[in-house]
């Protein structure tokens, strides 16, 4: 009898050390969280906060390491990893996520947003809550969003209205809706991979590109394109998300924290965000840039087209609500 309670014994001391080890492995192991962006770009001080905060938050129990200047791959490749389990943790602007969760485009359609203020409290209210509680049967779980600032177009040709954007080319994501968008404005429009987009605007590959100040400036992208004109023709918000089939190991209580600690990443990534665009544009200017100040009635009159198109008439609905969001 006490040599079979000796051999229990034994049995659950060496359980419960293997169990505790690993647990301890499992703690232990850091989590990725995939950015294109390199380091000090808002956007990825959004992510450095967001890792800092899980980990306070979840006293230590998820640690995550942020890997910047698109080292786990294009935001495309991380998405596709994060839907496998591969990466656990990404921040990706609207448009790729397209490819696997299309109602997102709407996002994509020109002066949709007609401020800051409007696209977050778009973003905050029940039509940005849906698309993030949306992508849950893909495999991704919407922790949130960060500002994307808006885009701009920005060329190498003096550029004032929209008629001086007629005949040239304009590098644009491989967006169909970005595609139409320039069409409409009576460019050619461009693809071409972002990495890319120096040289081709050096070598007139492309006359011109569209995004927002800090990346403008940020990928020296003002060095060789000087004339910028605001005309916010789309806010394309940045997900913050993770991996489902990582989200599904957490309890209850890891969940309420990552949830959290993205609620106040986000705060602290619009702040950075604004401060930015400022520092950005102040430094362009001193380098010779020419900042123009669009007729937005201009552009949206020369895309309206866009919102007949039948190719976006699933987006109708959500359009209208977006447009009812004070």
């Amino acid at each position: 009898m006490k040599k079979s309670i000796g051999i229990l014994f034994f049995i659950a001391v060496f359980l419960g050390v293997t169990f505790g080890a690993a647990q301890v492995f499992a703690a232990a192991k850091v989590l990725k969280l995939a950015e294109v962006h390199p380091q000090g770009y808002p956007t990825e001080m959004g992510d450095q906060k967001f890792a800092e905060l899980a980990e306070k938050k979840t006293n230590g129990r998820v640690k995550i390491q942020v890997y910047g200047n698109s080292q786990l791959g294009s935001e495309n490749d991380v998405v596709e990893q994060a839907k496998l389990g591969v990466i656990e943790f990404v921040r990706v602007s609207t448009s790729p996520a397209i490819s696997v969760f299309p109602q997102i485009g709407v996002f994509s359609m020109p002066y949709l947003f007609r401020s800051q203020d409007h696209m977050w409290n778009v973003l905050n209210g029940p039509v940005g809550q849906h698309f993030l509680a949306a992508m849950e049967p893909i495999g991704l779980v919407g922790l949130g969003y960060f500002d994307p600032g808006s885009r701009n177009f920005y060329t190498t040709k003096p550029l004032k209205s929209a008629a001086d954007l007629k005949g040239l080319k304009i590098r644009v994501q491989p967006n169909p809706i970005m595609v139409n968008m320039v069409k409409l404005l009576g460019a050619t429009p461009t693809p071409i991979n972002y990495a890319e987009v120096y040289s081709a605007l050096q070598t007139g590959v492309v006359d011109g590109a569209e995004n927002n100040v800090p990346s403008w400036v940020s990928q020296n992208h003002y060095e060789v394109a000087k004339n910028f004109i605001k005309d916010a023709h789309a806010r394309l918000p940045e997900l913050l998300m993770v991996s489902k089939k990582f989200w599904d190991t957490l309890s209850a209580a890891d969940k309420k924290a990552l949830r959290d600690a993205a609620k106040e990443a986000t705060a602290y990534q619009i702040k950075e965000w604004n401060k930015a665009e400022e520092d950005y544009l102040a430094q362009a200017m001193k380098k010779g840039c020419i900042v123009s100040e669009a007729n937005i009635a201009e552009f949206q009159k020369a895309v309206a087209p866009i919102y007949a198109m039948p190719e976006y008439a699933g987006y109708k609905e959500w359009v209208d609500k977006i447009n009812a969001t004070k």
